[in-house]
């Protein structure tokens, strides 16, 4: 039986911890995104609003206004042009408003996009409530093709009034690669 020399012991002991330390580095990296989400939501960072619907408000804060802008992006080179109808409005909490994106696909292809909403400050993402969002759903277009986007929205008059101007802003992600065949000819068969 042969004994292992102290340095052998040493190097095997430190291979142990390296595997040890590598293992624990590839949890963490698939932990952080749930524990991103965790802090964002504790924190209001990020500025994540809500992916359902809100009802309409039934009470209007007619004694405040709020600046609401309107940010409008592609990811990367996507070949859509995207821009808010209006950059700026003044709204009164409670009250129900409408606002249109403009989009036109210049692509030489068909595509579908979803757009990712943020709202700064986080802190007011919990407060900008949208009843209805085409951020909701994919949204297939034709090539050569735009149309107008709707977002029906308020502000929850509940906002605290250190904030005074909300910025919505909208980045779309190109999605078509990701969609089925079958899927991707249904989207485009519905918009019709």
């Amino acid at each position: 039986m042969s004994e292992q020399t102290p340095n052998a012991v040493d190097n095997t002991r430190l291979i142990k911890k390296l595997v040890l330390t590598v293992v624990c580095m590839f949890g963490f990296g698939f932990a952080l995104v749930p524990l991103y989400d965790v802090f964002c939501d504790i924190t209001g960072l990020n500025g994540k609003t809500s992916d359902q619907a809100a009802t309409l408000s039934e009470q209007v804060d007619k004694e405040r206004l709020v600046t609401v802008e309107f940010i409008a992006r592609t990811q990367g080179n996507l070949p859509w042009t995207f821009a808010p109808e209006v950059k700026r409005m003044k709204v009164h909490p409670g009250e129900m408003h409408e606002v249109n994106f403009l989009v036109a696909n210049q692509s030489a292809n068909d595509m579908v996009v979803q757009a990712i909403p943020s709202v700064s400050p986080g802190v007011a993402a919990t407060y900008f409530n949208k009843i209805e969002c085409f951020c909701f759903n994919q949204q297939p277009l034709e090539q050569g093709h735009g149309e107008a986007l709707g977002l029906q929205f308020y502000i929850d008059p509940d906002l605290p009034k250190e904030y005074s101007t909300v910025t919505l802003s909208y980045t779309l992600f190109d999605i078509s690669n990701k969609i089925e065949k079958d899927a991707f000819a249904e989207l485009f068969a519905n918009a019709d």
